[in-house]
């Protein structure tokens, strides 16, 4: 059973965890596109959209991940261990930075986009957010970089790997 629940968590956060990851970081460029007057805004509009809506079916579809990780821990017996705890807390994290601060500021460029009236402060506010989304998006993309370096060394483990 722990390898059926071990393939399927892997399988999953590569499935669902890496489209998220790349989507998430792809959107801060293509923002600075739509927000700024020239002939790639149009183009640009509907990427962001696009990237947008991936991130949140993806994250929602993502909490799969952590789900199978602590099954799978569970039936190994190591769901104490050292490296288990510190990879779940990297995943809260992860799903902090991504819940509030990456989808929260991609609701706010998506609004932006969608208003009639749009000023160009309203527009240089937000363009001024990208750099700490990217930031963000980055700091995302580095604690499952950790969980996954974690979840292969596994520092004190007795599994034998």
């Amino acid at each position: 059973m722990a390898k059926v629940l071990l393939s399927i968590h892997v399988l999953a956060a590569i499935l669902l965890i890496g489209p998220v990851t790349i989507a998430a970081s792809l959107f801060p460029r293509f923002a600075r596109q739509a927000l700024a007057d020239g002939p790639a805004r149009q183009p640009a509009e509907g990427a962001v959209r696009l990237l947008h809506r991936i991130c949140r079916v993806y994250a929602v579809a993502g909490v799969s991940v952590p789900a199978f990780g602590i099954g799978t821990a569970e039936v190994m017996g190591v769901l104490d261990s050292a490296w288990v705890v510190a990879s779940m807390a990297l995943t809260a994290v992860a799903a902090v930075l991504l819940g509030i601060a990456v989808l929260g500021t991609q609701d706010d460029v998506v609004t932006l986009l969608d208003t009639p009236e749009r000023t160009s402060a309203s527009v240089e506010s937000l363009a001024a957010r990208l750099p700490r989304l990217s930031m963000t998006t980055g700091l995302f993309a580095l604690a499952w970089l950790i969980v996954v370096v974690l979840m292969i060394v596994r520092p004190g483990s007795t599994t034998g790997a």
